[in-house]
């Protein structure tokens, strides 16, 4: 009997399949995007967005494919801001981490010895991600295990999305003399009377939240090895290059994440729901690849415009399509049954409103009453006599 294998045609597992599929809808000449804590923060963001999950679960290049749409991205940080950012940083992690390691003691080492000089800072360099994964790894059970603090400058996690593993790179991860991990966010934007830009804190905890999920994979594989929920967020001090800290608990931003996740392991049925033949790939023409996008249904927030490369292309749609929350979440959450905005402007101006909602609905009435006291106000300034300041003296300067 030969040893050879069979030379008929190869089964095809689901997770082949899926791949193929995957590559289909990103082009066959386009390598896929591989995702970051970036990109997964801004899903978590918005969970319900179907596009922004098929597409990232495929690795297509949002920011080519925005630019083939006549959309292209408009965010992102300035040079000058990168190299602040990066000073600031340099600055903190100075002198072997001290005073990051001070920080990380001050706001979340009770219980513990202070850090010392004998704190640990392993070399994590190696080939590749894969390698510095698995390097970040071993130095990970090495400080478990040696009971000290250790500082892990940008270490390399691995997590897994949608059957892929994606690499993430943290500013840095503590390790705790009890076997505690705590993820560290250095961001160059102040932190002024104790307080920052509430915007820009969420986006931080949400990326957070992702490297928490990508510790949790190797702490459970540990004994004694624990991921705090709370990161430690590194900022400047009011308007000086001065740094100070804050604990940021990430448990909330970490469940959306997590269940956003999951949602992503589920893009094949995503991908089934669209008609063979559609691809998102840049180089096709724009007619075609606007209706490719839309025929996956989207979530657009104005949020969207600082975390999505398709925002402009997604605003239009919106805006063309009468959507209320083009205007906001918190508009279309008021206007209820009224899922349009022709819809709420015919019920303020007391048009029938069945077709869009129950009849009697009371949003629908709220609306037609706000409209008639702004008219009945605006009549009765129009009614007044212009006021006239009284005559006197001219001023003398």
């Amino acid at each position: 009997m030969s040893s050879y294998p069979p030379s008929g045609p190869q089964q095809r597992t689901p997770q082949t399949t899926l791949r193929q599929r995957l590559a289909e809808l990103r082009g066959p000449a386009v390598p896929p995007r591989p995702l970051d804590a970036r990109a997964l923060a801004a899903l978590a963001a918005n969970p319900g967005c179907g596009r922004r999950a098929l597409l990232d679960g495929a690795g297509v290049d949002k920011t080519a494919l925005a630019a083939a749409l006549g959309s292209p991205a408009a965010f992102g940080q300035s040079q000058f801001a990168i190299v602040r950012g990066n000073s600031f940083e340099a600055k903190v992690k100075g002198d072997g981490g001290a005073e990051l390691l001070r920080l990380v003691y001050e706001h979340l080492g009770a219980g513990a010895e202070p850090p010392g000089p004998d704190a640990r800072v392993p070399d994590l360099t190696a080939a590749g991600p894969e390698g510095r994964a698995a390097r970040t790894a071993l130095a990970l059970r090495e400080a478990t295990a040696a009971g000290g603090w250790t500082l892990l400058d940008h270490p390399m996690l691995a997590l897994e999305v949608a059957g892929t593993p994606a690499y993430l790179e943290p500013d840095a991860v503590v390790v705790h003399p009890g076997g505690r991990w705590t993820v560290v966010e250095i961001k160059s934007f102040p932190m002024i009377d104790g307080a920052a830009d509430s915007a820009k804190v969420g986006a931080a905890a949400r990326q957070a939240a992702v490297y928490v999920l990508a510790l949790e994979t190797t702490a459970g594989k540990l004994t004694g090895a624990e991921v705090g929920h709370t990161a430690l967020l590194v900022c400047p001090k009011d308007f000086s290059n001065v740094p100070t800290a804050a604990p940021v608990d990430v448990r909330r931003e970490r469940s959306v994440t997590r269940r956003q996740l999951e949602r992503l392991a589920l893009v094949e049925e995503l991908a089934a729901e669209l008609p063979e033949g559609l691809s998102f790939d840049p180089a096709r023409p724009a007619a075609e690849l606007t209706e490719a996008v839309s025929a996956v249904a989207a979530a657009y927030a104005p949020e969207c415009l600082a975390a999505c490369e398709l925002a402009f292309h997604c605003r239009e749609r919106s805006r063309a399509a009468g959507e209320p929350t083009a205007l906001g979440r918190s508009v279309r959450g008021e206007l209820g049954g009224l899922t349009t905005v022709e819809a709420a402007l015919a019920a303020a101006a007391g048009g029938p409103c069945s077709a869009e909602g129950p009849a009697g609905d009371p949003t629908a009435a709220a609306l037609h009453r706000a409209a008639r006291l702004r008219a009945e106000a605006l009549d009765l300034a129009a009614a007044r006599p212009p006021h006239h300041a009284p005559e006197g003296p001219e001023c003398p300067c």
